[in-house]
């Protein structure tokens, strides 16, 4: 096993622009392009491994064959377990992607892993994080509900047209993460490239949409009830996380939930992540870096991602003359 590097996948919504090929220099051709699926295996969309022994297998088949030596024992026993649904048994659980937002995307809310396995067929919950790469001037994002807004409340704003006066909004700066974990109301305001980690699902329930039209003319439809029942009001509004040191490292922790850890890191000088038995990907999001191993020559640049599979123990990274803006994404242990 090596760092696996994987072809992207570009989606083409409503909100997306350019920028993705323009700072991130992703081969998007000349339509705008609103994300890029760096990490998949969530049904047809599946990551097609780069370079190497490799090359051309999809991430599912990958794990099929080798889910221990690239997941690790614990989390593929997990995955593989009987009472996993057919629809989700030995699947990736995480889905890293770029996000070009060149309009607001939709006022929308994620359901949490009960809900999701009520669906038809089955799906994960979705916890996401996002971390700002660039932030335009007034950018905002819109992230839970004003403290105390209720049920009715919200539904009340919804009926009259107005789900904006509900909504908590920040004006975030580069280099802020904010945590959004499955049931919270939230959008990602025009103006913002993200880099996202998320539980590996495409469930969104829509609950505002701006007063816009889709390609079709018509309206964008809406999930009314599914939103309100998807919703959790306790939790109130959302404030960007405190990166907190890990004592003996470069490393600040940004996310520690059940679903993934978030760990951003400036280095300049080598060193060496993982060997501690768990899988893990890394995405640029600052300078270049070279991985010890890696069968691509080039150093990955700003926005490259690759993933560690569990086996390989430790892998030197070192970074470029500038150093690298590293983020350190992986699942943390069930002991």
């Amino acid at each position: 096993m090596y760092p696996l590097r994987f072809e992207p996948i570009f989606q083409r919504y409503l909100w997306g622009g350019h920028r993705l090929g323009e700072v991130f220099n992703k081969a998007i051709g000349e339509s705008a392009a609103a994300e890029s699926w760096e990490v998949v295996d969530h049904g047809d969309a599946q990551s097609i491994v780069r370079e190497g022994e490799f090359s051309g297998w999809t991430l599912s088949r990958l794990i099929a064959k080798f889910g221990n030596e690239i997941l690790g024992p614990e989390l593929f026993t997990s995955i593989t377990a009987d009472e996993v649904p057919d629809s989700l048994r030995a699947r990736f659980p995480l889905l890293l992607k770029f996000l070009d937002a060149n309009r607001n995307l939709s006022v929308q809310v994620h359901p949490d892993d009960q809900m999701g396995a009520l669906l038809v067929p089955p799906d994960l919950g979705k916890t996401e994080a996002w971390y700002v790469m660039h932030a335009e001037p007034g950018a905002r994002i819109f992230a839970g509900l004003k403290t105390g807004v209720s049920e009715n409340e919200f539904r009340l704003a919804i009926e009259g047209g107005n789900v904006e006066s509900t909504l908590h909004h920040i004006t975030p700066s580069k280099g802020d993460c904010v945590f959004i974990p499955a049931g919270t109301i939230h959008a990602i305001g025009a103006g913002l490239l993200i880099a996202e980690i998320q539980q590996a699902s495409n469930t969104t329930f829509r609950v505002y949409d701006w007063g816009r039209v889709g390609v079709d003319g018509q309206p964008r439809p809406l999930h009314i009830e599914r939103s309100i029942e998807a919703t959790n009001f306790a939790r109130g509004s959302v404030v960007p996380q405190v990166p907190v040191s890990i004592a003996g490292t470069p490393w600040e922790r940004l996310v520690a939930c059940e679903k993934f850890e978030m760990n951003r890191a400036f280095i300049n000088e080598p060193m060496t992540v993982g060997g501690d038995g768990r899988c893990r990907i890394l995405a640029v999001t600052g300078g270049s870096v070279q991985l010890s191993g890696d069968p691509c020559a080039e150093p990955l640049l700003l926005a490259d991602t690759a993933l560690l599979p569990a086996c390989l123990g430790t892998t030197a990274v070192r970074p470029g003359v500038d150093g690298v803006e590293l983020l350190e994404i992986s699942i943390p242990s069930r002991r």
